[in-house]
């Protein structure tokens, strides 16, 4: 499994996935079955439209509520300087950026869709490649340090809270 979670020792490496929060990673898991259901019923090979396309039907299908091609503004000095896409947005929680070639996924995917998680605010994305003889050399999970750094940041002052005295009057 190409970097989902574990170095090539079979180590782990990053946030595990017991980080993040329960309900993003059970729709992730969602639509990482529907991938692989698609994948075994189509095999690699085609063309990534077909697979976008197909995909779609299977996530729509399984209920779960997505954005194909979704415009995301990008911010610079507080200001929107213009926008990229994402190849799909689920649940308005985790981006999927799409593949269908043969290919390491390096660091240039990993770098676009990292830009487009801090564009999104997001904290998780999944680049799916539909290239791979076995889908799940084709999976990759790739997060946004900055998102997650600011929750934590966040569930620390919420902590900080727990043991100060308030007073009934």
């Amino acid at each position: 499994m190409s970097d989902y979670g574990r170095n090539d020792r079979g180590a782990r490496r990053g946030t595990p996935l017991s980080d993040l929060d329960p309900a993003l990673t059970d729709i992730s898991r969602r639509v990482i079955g529907c991938a692989i259901e698609v994948h075994k019923e189509l095999g690699p090979g085609y063309p990534r439209d077909l697979y976008v396309s197909a995909l779609s039907k299977a996530l729509t299908k399984d209920g779960v509520n997505f954005a194909a091609d979704a415009p995301l503004d990008v911010s610079c000095c507080d200001e929107v300087i213009g926008t990229v896409t994402a190849d799909m947005y689920i649940n308005e929680r985790f981006l999927v950026a799409l593949y269908a070639e043969h290919m390491e996924i390096g660091s240039q995917e990993r770098s676009e869709l990292r830009a487009r998680l801090r564009a999104a605010d997001q904290e998780l994305g999944l680049i799916i490649n539909f290239g791979e003889r076995r889908l799940k050399d084709g999976l990759v999970r790739v997060l946004n340090p900055d998102k997650l750094n600011r929750l934590r940041e966040d569930e620390e002052y919420e902590d900080d809270d727990e043991g100060e005295y308030e007073d009934d009057d």
